[in-house]
């Protein structure tokens, strides 16, 4: 491949137009070079053709919970060189005692700090020019590591990171309706589209429940100040540094998801604390919905009783978008329907944020008129019902719909604490992105980093 097609295939693939694949018998010439003896390289280069274990050290930050990590440990294997941040444990000797079973070395912190805090730690104690990070409620898929790691050929790859699913469940029989909810809901399941992750990307961020680095590219760590939401800021710090991070869902790995409701809903509630501090970050990346100008202009139409206006936007918007395809042979007819589309998502994106954050503000209002009685029902259940048509969960509507408003209210609570917390209340404000006529925007359908996204 000459320059020019390099240089063009990268284009492509920033763009999301193209996904690099691995040479032939790359992925093959790492699972042989698995079985050499092991070493390390404390340069920061990637050979070519070597296996993950002469490059690469498994990080794992853990506090307590001693059956989950030994579950972790077991899946990882020997094979690979594994560092274990036991992160201020009530029971030392316990964690200890599972390492030394799995060959797992252990560098202690004497209170905890946090993950970011552990990751640190860690970081300072890897000498390979990979490390992998793997929580402690995660087992790992066999082969998982060599489909990812072949892609740090390219230098201006920082991280790579795989699908995070829900672990099947170990008891025979139908599953309950919080594992069925979480097979469709987990935060932490970016979805099935392969792309490049960045806040204007569609994978606006990958978590580090499971991720693969570049360990020159983390010099400047975790933000230990952050409790939670320390992987997006890390994610979007990369981004801006010039790094470009992938997410790969093709592999997977498995997550131990809550086992009740309250810890469910708990968790939610702290994934929406990282909203307000991030924002202060961050800025406006945290916005809970963004909106184009047209399609957003014939919702409000709708919504305050002037359906003759909508229509006249709606047309406007049309004949503006076929103008403007005028050259490309796109059918005019095509834009009176990507107009359509692009207000049907504004309107679900939109009732999603409001009944996320203005569950109160709607309540109020669907007491005093009709309207705000069809708004509030609208934005409490056509979003989880779009998601239910387009996910095909393995639970009735009703019950889904319940599930998903909960889900919403929890994390919708903790932004709000969060905002007040950090004194930024940018996560709660929606922005307008002026200019655009993709539909995008509006699909982005719950707030903030750990929202699902409508694909």
């Amino acid at each position: 491949m000459t320059g020019e097609d390099r240089g063009l295939a990268g284009r492509l693939v920033a763009a999301g137009m193209a996904h690099p694949r691995p040479p032939a018998g790359a992925l093959r010439a790492h699972r042989k070079a698995s079985s050499g003896p092991e070493d390390s390289i404390p340069d920061d280069s990637v050979p070519e053709g070597r296996g993950p274990e002469h490059t690469l050290t498994v990080v794992v930050p853990a506090r307590d919970r001693v059956p989950l990590l030994d579950r972790c440990l077991a899946s990882l294997g020997r094979r690979l060189p594994v560092v274990v941040v036991d992160d201020g444990s009530e029971d030392p000797v316990a964690l200890g005692d599972a390492c030394r079973r799995h060959g797992a070395r252990v560098v202690s912190r004497p209170v905890s700090g946090g993950p970011a805090a552990a990751r640190n730690d860690a970081l300072g104690a890897v000498g390979t020019p990979l490390v992998a990070m793997v929580d402690s409620d995660c087992t790992v898929t066999e082969g998982w590591l060599e489909e990812l790691v072949w892609l740090f050929g390219d230098p201006e790859i920082a991280a790579v990171a795989p699908r995070i699913r829900p672990r099947p469940p170990s008891v025979p029989g139908r599953p309950s309706v919080l594992a069925r909810v979480a097979e469709s809901l987990s935060p932490l399941d970016l979805g099935s589209e392969e792309g490049e992750v960045g806040p204007d990307r569609v994978v606006r961020y990958v978590p580090t429940t499971a991720l693969v680095a570049r360990r020159v590219a983390l010099a400047g760590g975790f933000d230990a100040t952050l409790s939670v939401g320390e992987d997006v800021d890390l994610v979007w710090r990369l981004v801006d540094a010039g790094w470009r991070v992938r997410y790969v869902p093709s592999t997977l790995v498995h997550h131990a998801e809550p086992g009740s409701w309250k810890a469910w809903l708990g968790r939610r509630f702290r994934y929406g604390l990282s909203a307000g501090p991030l924002a202060v970050r961050h800025g406006d990346r945290l916005a809970p919905v963004e909106l184009g100008p047209w399609p957003t202009a014939v919702v409000l139409c709708v919504v305050v009783g002037r359906p003759g206006a909508a229509v006249a936007l709606h047309t406007a918007a049309s004949v503006r978008m076929a103008w403007r395809l005028r050259h490309t042979g796109v059918p005019s007819g095509l834009a009176v329907r990507w107009a359509l589309q692009s207000a049907a998502w504004t309107a679900v994106g939109a009732g999603r944020a409001a009944a996320t954050f203005a569950a109160p503000a709607l309540a109020f209002w669907a007491l005093r008129t009709r309207r705000g009685r069809l708004v509030a029902t609208f934005s409490l259940v056509t979003p989880p019902l779009v998601d239910w048509w387009r996910k095909r969960p393995d639970l009735d509507p009703l019950r889904w719909v319940l599930a998903s408003v909960a889900d919403q209210w929890a994390y919708g609570a903790g932004v709000w604490v969060g905002c007040i917390r950090a004194g930024s209340f940018r996560p709660l404000i929606p922005t307008v992105r002026w200019g655009s006529d993709r539909t995008s925007h509006a699909r982005r359908s719950a707030p903030g980093p750990h929202s699902t996204t409508i694909r």
